[in-house]
């Protein structure tokens, strides 16, 4: 499967943007330990387009940290779009990532995030909007849908690829699950058959052979670590060994001690 940027390997290993967590220091971490792909934090369009400089510092990155994305999230499509213009203008990323799966509050009480969801028409002018505003990749991050009674995740990344996205990460929750039960990986495997654009899969990835079996389940073209990196950025090490069939190259104890070291002197 082609992805539209860069990767050095051809099922890669993608940290995903979380809130918090994916700032630079911890993204140059895990590149470290085998990430193949980091995204930023999701960040406002609105705060973009403002030019605000607490919000521009959010999508700075090393050049060590590439192949990157910035990942942006919005409600208007002018807005996301001028966004989307800016980040490419200012920052020059590998690629726009638009988050329509974000379940905070904060985020979809304003139908920004996975709160876009409930409107496809207004999905599929953001799209379009970011890739006239952008010669870089578009990719989305999507839900399997706002809740039980619109869960459609098949028709939502179809929808998606129509508009012209050119890669899409799928958690396989609805919004109003949060982060409760089991993330479905049958839902990965039914938008890997339906699209013909690199389906990333993520959720409940905690261990490499949760790597190694949501590959096999789901036919997925690359893995998104969320969660399951905090604390343990060697996971991406791991599964890759595990992948292709290689002895372990970390000792957690050993590798603890470079991260702690790491990271400080990052944040120096």
């Amino acid at each position: 499967m082609h992805f539209p940027y860069s990767v050095a390997h051809d099922f890669p290993l993608v940290l995903a943007p979380m809130a918090g967590v994916s700032e630079s220091p911890f993204r140059q971490i895990c590149r470290r330990y085998g990430a193949d792909v980091v995204v930023s934090e999701f960040i406002s369009s609105v705060g973009i387009s403002l030019g605000i400089e607490r919000v521009l510092a959010e999508m700075r990155f090393e050049p060590v940290e590439r192949p990157i994305g910035i990942q942006i999230y919005g409600a208007d499509a002018t807005i996301m779009a001028r966004a989307a213009g800016m980040v490419t203008e200012l920052f020059e990323p590998d690629f726009v990532d638009i988050n329509f799966g974000c379940p905070v509050k904060k985020v979809v009480r304003n139908n920004g995030g996975s709160g876009c969801l409930k409107d496809m028409n207004l999905v599929r002018g953001i799209i379009r909007a970011v890739r006239d505003a952008t010669q870089l990749p578009v990719t989305v991050k999507i839900r399997s849908g706002w809740d039980e009674t619109q869960r459609d995740p098949v028709e939502i990344a179809l929808r998606c690829q129509e508009a012209g996205a050119q890669a899409l990460t799928l958690h396989p929750r609805t919004r109003t699950q949060m982060y409760q039960g089991a993330a479905n990986w049958d839902e990965i495997a039914a938008v890997a058959q339906a699209l013909t654009i690199p389906v990333i899969g993520n959720g409940d990835i905690r261990t490499p052979e949760d790597v190694v079996a949501m590959r096999h389940h789901a036919n997925c073209a690359g893995i998104m670590i969320a969660r399951g990196s905090f604390g343990n950025p060697w996971l991406f090490a791991e599964a890759r060994d595990l992948l292709e069939g290689r002895a372990n190259r970390l000792v957690h104890e050993g590798a603890s001690v470079g991260v702690a070291a790491t990271a400080a002197t990052l944040r120096d």
